[in-house]
């Protein structure tokens, strides 16, 4: 009887040293993984703006296949003349609209804050803002961080 309590029992569990290169590992591999999934979010939100302003657009050339102007006729109001709201951004017209001239913005907020883009009448899209690390360009929509004009 005495073999079994004298026995030595191996030990269990995870040492110290274990415990913190698990942590060290998964502190490395957040640091490098959370930026990336932050532009992934943000390139989900910036479609948002990019669908309001091709939406708006349309209704834009509507507007203007029915009055023959891009400005307010009568009763008749301009789409552009209310901001609407497209996920994170506001788009809205970018001055007042004339008979054949108009520019569309979209302005972002919350995730997307930092970010104007625009589009005209003649299909010419720009980003014109876009925060630290994102480019603008006058010819087309930057919608990937480190993306050239």
């Amino acid at each position: 009887m005495s073999s079994l309590f004298t026995r030595a029992c191996p030990a269990r569990g995870f040492t110290l040293i274990e415990l913190m290169i698990t942590v060290a590992i998964v502190a490395i591999l957040s640091t490098v993984a959370y930026p990336s999934y932050r532009d992934y979010v943000v390139r989900g939100h910036i479609t948002d703006g990019i669908n309001g302003l091709a939406g708006v657009r349309a209704n834009m050339e509507r507007h203007f296949q029915d009055n023959r102007t891009f400005a307010t006729v009568g009763t008749f109001t301009t789409p552009c003349g209310t901001a609407t709201a497209f996920g994170s951004f506001t788009v809205s017209c970018s001055g007042t609209p004339d008979g054949t001239t108009f520019t569309l913005q979209a302005v972002g907020s919350g995730p997307t804050a930092g970010f104007t883009f625009t589009i005209n009448q003649l299909d010419v899209r720009a980003t014109t803002a876009a925060p630290t690390g994102w480019a603008t360009c006058a010819t087309q929509w930057m919608t990937k961080k480190g993306q050239t004009c």
